[in-house]
Parts: structure tokens; C-alpha cells; sequence
């Protein structure tokens, strides 16, 4: 077993929880964090959320939930090879896209244009709504409770949010984050863990390889035409030099499991060659170095930009793609106008809520938590019921896999 790098997470040295709990006496903190996220509602409703494609395309696309169990597979095999703490990287994983909206990035576009008057939305500032607030199964608190590493890895997995003086970095930070860090500081004016940031590395790992996958199974774009890319174009050349006449679906996999291979492979290197050089004393010391330290090595960053420029032309805005989108937008607005203008339709649990808001911008955040937590099948099903669409409509989308 790798000994623990001294800049790794120290459970022991946790800054703890929001609310104080006995220590588990056989799961460490962090492991503890994993195991309340894997057994929440969000968790699972995301088998029924979006990644690329909406969820009753085809049974073999990546939803959700299998894109962020893979997301965490890449990160406990970079934690571990860094000596840093899989647990923690394992737990940020699995939350990052707890906050994300029916319809993947289109319902999140669409939720943060409705909610721009009230306080903005963004799927990290609401997965840390979820895991501090909207989970209701414990006695003694709201949400899960998690570790302060946890949620920061969350919340700023990506990097800083605020500059030293405070000031947003990127715009107006959206309320639900505001009113968390309020009530416990999460440092957002530094970078996370190196945990955090080697989930949030695993993140564009995953979905590099997958979204590759899930558009040949789609039939978008062909083998021949990544084998004009870089990255792509020579690891389907070295599968033809070892495996001649390798069947199509064969090919197809050995080929990108060797472009999985190469993100893994300049993350570590990278990561090991900076972590080297900067000699962070502990974890503390890798938030305060004002850099990201596991990134990827600058050639292949400009080769991926090659890559999702790709995806973006012939994937992400293909016709029946952008169709889909325009429609499934149409059913979040409605979805949340509908809500807004007659509470009476929540759920009782939800009406609940309603009635102990305050002000309009109150009654839209409940309306968003409700309505973002919906998974596709259920939207469309409640897009259905209420305003009587036929929810058959999306199947014109469904392409063969």
C-alpha cells in the first residue's frame, strides 16, 4: 500500500462536520462522507438523469449516475498513484453532479435563465444545497452532514470562486452557495484539496472517453473520422498495427481505452513532476499555492481542445441533438412557470415549503429544488400530466443502441 503523500487529507485532522457526530468506530470520516452520498435520493435519481443523451435514448449511453461512477473509478486510481487520499477524492466524485437538472447542461442552461432574478443557479452551488439542506433522512440534521473537505470539494472543485478581497471571480456567486458559506466557511478563495482537484481532473477524463463512445454508438461520427484527431487517429493506428481485421466493436474499444490511457498517464506524470517541485509541506499548503497542481500536461491540453471542439460540432450541436434540446427547455420553463404561478400543484411536502417562504425569490428557489431534482422520465411525465403533451413527442429522438 502507497504510504499517504504528506500533502494527502488527513482524516484524522478533519475540520470536521456543521453538526458534531461521534466518530465511526470501523469507517473513517471521508469513507463515511462516500457512503451517505452513494445511499442518498440525489444519488439515485441520477441513473435517470442526462449525460449526452436524454435517458430513454438507448440503454448503453452514459446517464448521470454511470457517468459519475466512472468519474470516481479515474479518481481513486489518480489518488491513490499520488498518495493522496482515495476516500476523499472517491466522495467529491460521486457528489459532483448531484445538483444537476433533468437534461443534463440544457435543463441546467435553461434553470439558470429562470432563476437569474433570484439568486442564479449553478448544478455545484445546488449539489451542496442537497447534501446540506434538501436531504431529509437524519434525526438530528438537515442534508448529510458531510465533512468540511467534502464540501468544499464540492462547492470548489474547479478552483477559487472569490480573489483575495472577496470579490466574485466569475460574476455574482449563485445564493445557495452565499448563504452556505455563511453559516461555515468553505475557503473560497483558494483552491480545494488536491483530492477535489483530481476529481474534477477525473471528470474530464470520463467524459473525454465516454462522450467519444456514446457518439460512435450513436452513429454521429464514424471511426474514420477520429482517425483524423489527434490522440484518437494513432491509438486506432496502434490497434491496427497489433490487432489487423480486429472487429469494428473490438477495434472501437481497444482503441479508446488507449486513448483513457494516455489522459491517465500525463495526469500522473504531470501531477508527480509538479507536486515534486512545489514540495507542499500539507494539504493546507497545496490550497495556498495559487495554482492548480493536478492538471494536464499543456500538449495534450491543446490536443483535447482538438478533440471537444470535435464533440461540440459533431455531437453537442448535432440537428437532432439541438432539437432535442429546444424541446426539453420548453418542458423546464413550463415546468417552473406552472409552479410559480400555481404552488397548489407541488407536492404536499413541497406546498409545505411554499408556505413558509417569505418573498417570490423564496418560493422560486423551492420551485427550483423541485423542479432540478426531477429526473428526465419524471419531467416529461409531469410535463405531460399537468399540460397534457404527449410525452411521445421525444421519441422521434431515439437513436438505435
Amino acid at each position: 500500500m502507497t504510504q499517504p503523500a504528506p500533502f494527502a487529507a488527513d482524516p484524522a485532522q478533519s475540520r470536521g462536520r456543521l453538526h458534531p457526530e461521534r466518530i465511526s468506530t470501523f469507517r473513517s470520516p471521508f469513507q463515511r462522507d462516500r457512503d451517505r452520498i452513494i445511499h442518498s435520493s440525489a444519488f439515485r435519481r441520477l441513473k435517470h438523469k442526462t449525460q449526452v443523451f436524454i435517458e430513454h435514448e438507448g440503454d448503453y449511453y452514459r446517464t448521470r449516475l454511470t457517468h459519475s461512477i466512472e468519474v470516481a473509478q479515474v479518481a481513486r486510481t489518480l489518488s491513490a498513484a499520488l498518495g493522496l487520499n482515495t476516500d476523499l477524492a472517491e466522495a467529491i466524485a460521486l457528489a459532483h453532479d448531484l445538483g444537476h437538472t433533468p437534461f443534463g447542461h440544457t435543463g441546467e442552461d435553461a434553470m439558470a435563465a429562470l432563476m437569474e432574478p433570484y439568486g442564479g443557479f449553478d448544478h455545484n452551488a445546488q449539489a451542496l444545497r442537497i447534501v446540506t439542506m434538501l436531504e431529509k433522512h437524519y434525526a438530528d440534521f438537515d442534508g448529510l452532514n458531510l465533512t468540511w473537505e467534502t464540501l468544499e470539494g464540492i462547492a470548489k472543485h474547479n478552483g477559487p470562486l472569490v480573489g483575495a478581497d472577496g470579490v466574485p471571480l466569475k460574476g455574482p456567486l449563485p445564493a445557495a452557495l452565499v448563504e452556505y458559506n455563511a453559516q461555515q466557511d468553505l475557503w473560497l478563495h483558494t483552491y480545494a484539496s488536491a483530492e477535489a482537484q483530481v476529481a474534477a481532473i477525473a471528470d474530464d477524463v470520463a467524459y473525454n472517453h465516454h462522450d467519444l463512445h456514446d457518439g460512435l454508438r450513436s452513429g454521429l461520427f464514424t471511426e474514420e473520422d477520429l482517425m483524423e484527431l489527434p490522440i484518437t487517429g494513432p491509438a486506432f493506428a496502434e490497434v491496427d498495427a497489433l490487432y489487423p481485421g480486429l472487429d469494428r466493436m473490438r477495434r472501437r474499444h481497444e482503441a479508446l481505452r488507449r486513448v483513457f490511457g494516455v489522459m491517465v498517464e500525463d495526469v500522473i506524470s504531470v501531477a508527480r513532476t509538479r507536486l515534486q517541485a512545489a514540495e507542499p509541506e500539507n494539504a493546507d499548503a497545496v490550497r495556498f499555492l495559487g495554482t492548480r497542481i493536478i492538471r494536464f500536461s499543456d500538449r495534450l491540453f491543446r490536443e483535447l481542445k482538438v478533440i471537444r471542439q470535435f464533440l461540440f460540432t459533431r455531437m453537442y450541436r448535432a440537428e437532432r441533438v439541438v432539437a432535442m434540446r429546444a424541446e426539453v427547455t420548453e418542458v423546464v420553463r413550463d415546468l417552473f412557470a406552472l409552479f410559480m404561478n400555481d404552488p397548489s400543484l407541488l407536492p404536499e411536502e413541497w406546498r409545505g415549503d411554499v408556505r413558509h417562504t417569505g418573498d417570490e425569490a423564496a418560493q422560486a428557489r423551492v420551485v427550483a429544488d423541485y423542479v432540478a431534482g426531477m429526473t428526465d422520465r419524471f419531467a416529461l411525465q409531469e410535463h405531460a400530466r399537468l399540460l397534457g403533451t404527449d410525452p411521445a413527442r421525444f421519441t422521434r429522438y431515439i437513436v438505435s443502441g
